[in-house]
């Protein structure tokens, strides 16, 4: 498994699907806001045209943060948070 590190304005898809909000699992957003000391993050969720449809508060294990790169098979399993 990843690093799962979480930094503002990382792009990530969720990991769960949360129907009260009409948000399905892989759903892509940006984290715009660290909460509860690192045991949440606000993530944005837009259009394509970049209008906001839903803010909502999200735990560490209901995200994945998207990778850009190529990602080195030797990180830690331990999920950590900046």
């Amino acid at each position: 498994m990843l690093t799962n590190v979480v930094k503002l304005l990382d792009v990530v898809a969720l990991t769960v699907d949360i129907p009260e909000y009409n948000l399905w699992r892989g759903q892509v957003g940006t984290v715009v806001e660290e909460l509860a000391g690192g045991a949440a993050f606000e993530v944005e969720f837009s259009d394509r045209t970049g209008r906001t449809y839903e803010s909502i508060g999200l735990r560490l294990d209901q995200i994945m943060v998207l990778q850009f790169e190529p990602v080195n098979p030797d990180l830690t399993s331990a999920m950590t948070i900046m």
